[in-house]
């Protein structure tokens, strides 16, 4: 059999220079034969190996059994079941046959390439931080990061958060969408604990946020981990770019630097859409409804009647309130940033102090410390008493001299 150099060469004096067969012979050293078989090929001569038989040949049959019964089998227990029957042959040899035949057994999930309209939907979830953020009083706290990102620009935003609970998830949410600029027509979460009821029902607190804004929403699918890929890319890169070599002093300087990362991560190129996320972002700024002014409020609210010892617990911290109002009922709200009571009857403030993440302290207001040790002071000393004051004749004239 000629090579293929010789093939073509052969094909070139034949087609192009129109020689015959014996010319060809004669200038090349083949046998005529030779050439009138290179001729009659249509391709280039290919060396091919006769099959040589395999140590698998004889349980090919008992294989595609057991892959009808389980399509999911692992190779290592297909081969240990074969092996009770003879098999002698090797892992790799196995590994590679159920490589091209399992698909003929287990149907594979596919997917579509999935498009969005400008301004559609912002999907939210959440990435926890690997180190714990530094909230000060000399500890450290675990945290959570509330991310986002708009499916058609793919510009990302994030809220650093320590609790799953929904007020702090839907703070987490109202700053994301602030840096983003705009109100999507809907938001999308997993099956988060504080968003998800059951069934793929909102959560009350969730609904009522989405109703104030408004926009719709979405709950994903449990077990469907494809759904959520916008924020898998994202969440990843936090991890390798944002994480490493960056310290971190208070959950103020960690927000700070978050907002100004995703900021100039969105001025790179985006693989998948093959674009900037923030020059698309302007571009669906336009097309996304403006944010309500002010924000859905969702501050923690709750009432409770000011103890005999004034002082409020709330996240393992103990804060104080005026302990003139000891026994009356006042609302308390709590922010991100502070702590306040109101009493209900008179609408007077019973406290307000800046919210503290640090745990197990205690809080006291120097007005309210003032205070409790005036009344201390007046208990101490009791009612005021007139005594009569007598003249002193009158003790003389009991007394003899």
């Amino acid at each position: 059999m000629v090579g293929v150099e010789s093939w073509a060469e052969i094909k070139r004096m034949s087609e192009v220079e129109k020689r015959g067969i014996r010319e060809i012979a004669r200038l090349t050293g083949h046998d005529r034969n030779t050439v009138r078989r290179a001729l009659r090929r249509e391709g280039p001569p290919r060396y091919e190996r006769r099959p040589r038989p395999s140590k698998l040949d004889p349980f090919r049959e008992e294989i595609h059994r057991l892959l009808r019964s389980d399509p999911s089998i692992p190779g290592k227990r297909l081969r240990e079941l074969i092996g009770e029957l003879g098999y002698e042959g090797g892992k790799t040899i196995l590994d590679d046959y159920l490589r091209e035949v399992r698909p003929l057994f287990e149907v594979k999930r596919t997917y579509q390439r999935t498009s969005y309209r400008p301004g559609e939907l912002c999907q939210f979830d959440l990435f926890e931080p690997s180190q714990e953020i530094p909230v000060g009083f000399g500890q450290a706290r675990r945290g959570w990061v509330v991310t986002c990102c708009l499916g058609w620009s793919r510009a990302g935003a994030g809220a650093l958060v320590f609790s799953k609970q929904a007020p702090d998830l839907l703070w987490g949410m109202s700053h994301c969408l602030g840096q983003l600029g705009g109100l999507p027509e809907t938001l999308v979460w997993d099956r988060e604990g504080a968003i998800h009821a059951a069934k793929g029902r909102p959560t009350e607190e969730f609904a009522a946020f989405c109703g104030r804004l408004p926009a719709g929403w979405r709950i994903l699918e449990a077990a469907d981990p494809e759904a959520k890929g916008l924020l898998e890319r994202r969440h990843r890169f936090m991890r390798t770019n944002f994480e490493p070599a960056r310290p971190i002093a208070s959950p103020e300087h960690y927000q700070r630097e978050l907002d100004a990362w995703n900021q100039r991560v969105d001025r790179r190129t985006h693989r998948g859409i093959r674009a900037v996320p923030a020059e698309r972002l302007e571009q669906e700024r336009r097309r996304m409804r403006a944010l309500p002014d002010p924000m859905p409020d969702v501050d923690r609210r709750f009432v409770i009647r000011v103890p005999q010892q004034p002082y409020l617990r709330f996240d393992t911290n103990d804060y104080s309130l005026d302990p003139r109002f000891a026994g009356r009922r006042v609302e308390v709200r709590v922010s991100r940033q502070e702590l306040a009571a109101v009493v209900l009857d008179t609408g007077e403030l019973a406290a307000r102090h800046q919210r503290a993440f640090a745990k197990h302290l205690t809080f006291t207001d120097p007005a309210h410390q003032a205070a409790l040790d005036q009344l201390r002071g007046e208990r101490r000393q009791g009612p005021a008493v007139e005594v009569e004051r007598r003249p002193l004749d009158r003790y003389d004239a009991l007394i003899p001299a």
